[in-house]
C-alpha cells in the first residue's frame, strides 16, 4: 500500500479517480475468478488431506457436456468403453468428434498396433487424426500428448493416456480448466497443425 501511496503522490490523479481504477482493478480480478477456474484431476492413491477427482470421471463429464465440438489427443486409445460412450453420446448429439492418436509402424508411426482402427471400431463417428510430417527437428518423435478440448472453453491435460490401465489403476495427475484463454489457445493450435497438414486424417 505504502507503494501505491508514494506513486500516486507522483501523479496528477486525484482520489476519486484512484478509487475508481482500484475498484475496477477489483472487479476485473472478481470477474476473471467468477470465468476462470482450474482443478486438479488424479487418478491412483487418495489422502484424506487433499480433494481430487478422478481421471475417468473429469473425462467422461466433459465429453458429456460437449455441444459442438470435442477433440482428444492421446499416444494410445483401448479398453476404455465409459468414454467410448460418452464419445458416442457426443457425436450422436451432433457434436463434431475428433482424436489424434500415434500411427501404427505401417502408417508411419511408432506402434505395432493401429490406435486409429481401434478408434474407429469403438467410435465410428469419430474423426481420427494421425502426425503425418514429422520433418527435422521431429523424426522419430510420436504423439505424446494427452489432452482434450471442449467447445473451445474446456480444456483437460493429463499424463493419462486413454487406456483402461491409466484410467484405472496408474498413478496420473492432470488439470482441468474451466474458462480463460487457454481452452481456445489449445483448440487453434489443433485446428492450426491441421491445416497446414502436419496432422492429417488417419
Amino acid at each position: 500500500m505504502a507503494h501505491v501511496l508514494a506513486t500516486w503522490g507522483e501523479t496528477g490523479v486525484t482520489g476519486h479517480e484512484l478509487a475508481g481504477m482500484l475498484q475496477g482493478a477489483a472487479e476485473a480480478r472478481r470477474r476473471t475468478e467468477r470465468e476462470l477456474s482450474v482443478d486438479l484431476v488424479w487418478t491412483g492413491p487418495t489422502t484424506p488431506f487433499v480433494p481430487t477427482r478422478r481421471t475417468e470421471q473429469v473425462l467422461i463429464d466433459l465429453i458429456s457436456t460437449a455441444e459442438h465440438d470435442l477433440f482428444l489427443v492421446s499416444f494410445v486409445a483401448y479398453d476404455v468403453p465409459g468414454v467410448a460412450r460418452a464419445m458416442n453420446d457426443a457425436a450422436t448429439r451432433g457434436v463434431r468428434v475428433r482424436t489424434l492418436l500415434e500411427a501404427s509402424t505401417a502408417h508411419g508411426g511408432t506402434l505395432s498396433v493401429d490406435p486409429a482402427a481401434t478408434m474407429r471400431s469403438s467410435v465410428p463417428g469419430a474423426e481420427i487424426y494421425t502426425w503425418k510430417e514429422r520433418s527435422e527437428p521431429f523424426v522419430d518423435g510420436k504423439v505424446h500428448a494427452k489432452v482434450a478440448v471442449v467447445d473451445e472453453a474446456r480444456a483437460f491435460i493429463t499424463s493419462a493416456n486413454l487406456t483402461g490401465h491409466a484410467l484405472e489403476k496408474n498413478m496420473e495427475a492432470g488439470v482441468l480448466i474451466n474458462g480463460g484463454p487457454v481452452p481456445k489457445t489449445l483448440s487453434d493450435h489443433l485446428e492450426g497443425l491441421i491445416n497446414v497438414g502436419i496432422i492429417a486424417p488417419a
